[in-house]
């Protein structure tokens, strides 16, 4: 587009305005985009996860392999692999170059959510209902958990004293009511942050397993941790009904001048709605960290909050219904967000309308033209087998690129519900519940009782 159809008020806007999508594919329980913003990975209440297509909407690639709601979703730097927890007790990591299940790991609790290492696709960190959060290995075939501490470290006794058998037991008995609600890796994987149900924050070192640092900044549960893409700040959202954003230290620099003593974390900016009283149901940061963004329980608008001033930037209408995760581009002023109630999934973007008038004060658009360009389109035979090399990730090693195959059968794709052939020619959607696999086998079978699709 000639840039100078374009108001340079909107270019410089950093921040998305109007709903512009709506996709349906199933009903839709949580989103992530992978690191490239190429495509949106949807994980659905049936235990189905659903790959867009960025630049069509379009399905990329379906996953069947979970049998109750989608948890979370992590991709791997390179766009890969792809790891989905579930209501179903599982984590499944999925290649995504044939879509098949590279390696699956059944948990004695429902998992809370589970990241990817940031570097390695075969360990990943989860957190589990009521039980202590898990660090999985899965690089051979039987996955290796190692159990991660809930209990804050707490401060040494003044003058090293040792605290007497009663306050020793009280200390004991109320880090015992502790458990991990989530918990994600630093940005170089080094370290793991967690959150407590006391408010609590904790980092632990992804080697030894160890708590080395604590510190309590809220007064509710943790609800979500969220690292900026440069993992020099953090997004805590809370049941006080508070998000704080905390500036993180350098933890690169431990041993070589920082002391796990010295670690302190920094309250940026507290962001509330303090006449309405909101509850926040999921929030995230922007592409460049500049701004917040948060769901409302009870309330269909998305709030976006501009950090350097700690305001109220905008608020982004136009669904009619609660919305639950929220997911900002990692390049574009982008923002999507699945509905509650109907499982659709909304898109904010910038609508940016052509100023005509700055090629000429009497410039008029000439329809034949379009016209005869269209028809001379249509000639052509696009090619939409091969991948377009500028959407391959190589950030980190060209050598490891990745492209996600394309989909070429369409009853293995969707649109609102899934398409079945009833004749040469002849398609339709299936209806609600028909067609559906037959009761899952013993093996697969999802302990009852598996605790809540959502968390307050």
């Amino acid at each position: 587009m000639n840039l100078s159809l374009v108001d340079p008020f909107i270019l410089a806007q950093e921040y998305p305005d109007t709903l512009t999508e709506k996709l349906q594919s199933g009903h839709a329980s949580c989103l992530r985009f992978n690191h490239t913003g190429d495509f949106l990975a949807s994980g659905r209440v049936d235990g189905t996860v659903v790959i867009f297509d960025i630049e069509t909407n379009g399905v990329a690639l379906k996953l069947q392999g979970h049998t109750r709601q989608i948890q979370s979703l992590s991709w791997s730097r390179d766009g890969r692999y792809l790891l989905t927890s579930s209501q179903d007790w599982k984590c499944i990591l999925w290649d995504l170059k044939d879509g098949s299940r590279l390696r699956t790991v059944r948990f004695e609790a429902p998992v809370y959510i589970a990241e990817l290492h940031p570097f390695n696709h075969l360990l990943f960190v989860a957190s589990l209902f009521e039980d202590q959060p898990v660090l999985v290995d899965i690089s051979s075939p039987k996955a290796i958990k190692r159990i991660l501490p809930s209990a804050p470290l707490r401060p040494q006794a003044p003058n090293g004293e040792e605290l007497t058998p009663e306050a020793a037991a009280k200390q004991a008995a109320q880090d015992a009511k502790h458990s991990t609600c989530v918990s994600i890796f630093t940005a170089l994987g080094n370290h793991v942050i967690s959150g407590t149900s006391k408010g609590w924050i904790n980092i632990i070192e992804t080697e030894t397993c160890t708590t080395i640092h604590s510190s309590r900044l809220c007064n509710g549960v943790v609800i979500l941790i969220r690292l900026s893409k440069n993992g020099k700040d953090l997004l805590i959202n809370s049941s006080d009904r508070i998000i704080r954003t905390v500036v993180m230290p350098d933890l690169s620099q431990l041993g070589m001048g920082l002391e796990p003593a010295n670690i302190k974390l920094q309250i940026e900016h507290k962001f509330q709605d303090v006449v309405n009283r909101l509850s926040w149901n999921h929030v995230t940061f922007s592409s460049t960290g500049e701004f917040v963004t948060a769901t409302t329980y009870m309330n269909p608008d998305i709030y976006v909050w501009e950090r350097s001033h700690g305001s109220l930037a905008k608020i982004l209408e136009g669904a009619r219904e609660e919305l639950g995760v929220v997911e900002w581009h990692p390049t574009r002023p982008l923002v999507v967000a699945c509905g509650l109630e109907s499982g659709a999934i909304y898109e904010w973007f910038i609508i940016t309308p052509q100023k005509w008038s700055a090629l000429a004060p009497d410039f008029g658009e000439v329809e034949e033209n379009v016209h005869q360009r269209r028809l001379d389109l249509e000639d052509e035979e696009p090619d939409v087998i091969t991948p377009d090399p500028s959407k391959v990730d190589t950030d980190t090693d060209p050598a490891h690129a990745f492209a996600m195959p394309v989909l070429m059968d369409v009853s293995d794709s969707d649109s609102g519900e899934d398409i079945i052939a009833v004749g040469p020619g002849t398609m339709r959607r299936r209806t609600p519940g028909a067609g559906r696999d037959g009761p899952e086998t013993e093996a697969d079978a999802a302990p009852r009782g598996s605790g809540r699709s959502r968390r307050r």
